[in-house]
């Protein structure tokens, strides 16, 4: 097995991945750095785990719309960033109430 070494918000990472594939997992990785880099300048300090959370929604949520041949529209992003957020929150909340709970 072989190994591809990222950086995410200055974190290394060292990452198994089929052999011949390291330089295309260091091309995502720098991607999703990308990503996770413009939305926490967009919804400020959240935690890494709630980054992480939205930055993994709005990726489905892109990879959905390109499956369905629907295409974004940046005027749409910032509403969409607002409500991955608002989502997020209230899956916070609700593992808190049941980490409680038990």
């Amino acid at each position: 097995m072989a190994k591809a070494d990222i950086t995410l918000r200055g974190r290394s990472f060292s990452i198994a991945c089929a052999p011949g594939q390291e330089m295309r997992v260091q091309r995502l990785g720098e991607q999703l750095n990308e990503r996770v880099t413009q939305i926490a300048s967009a919804v400020g300090d959240i935690g890494e785990e709630r980054l992480l959370l939205i930055t993994a929604l709005a990726l489905l949520d892109e990879l959905d719309s390109a499956r369905r041949g629907v295409s974004a529209r940046p005027e749409t992003d910032a509403r969409a960033i607002e409500l991955l957020v608002q989502m997020a929150a209230k899956v916070e909340a609700l593992a808190d109430r049941l980490e409680n709970e038990g």
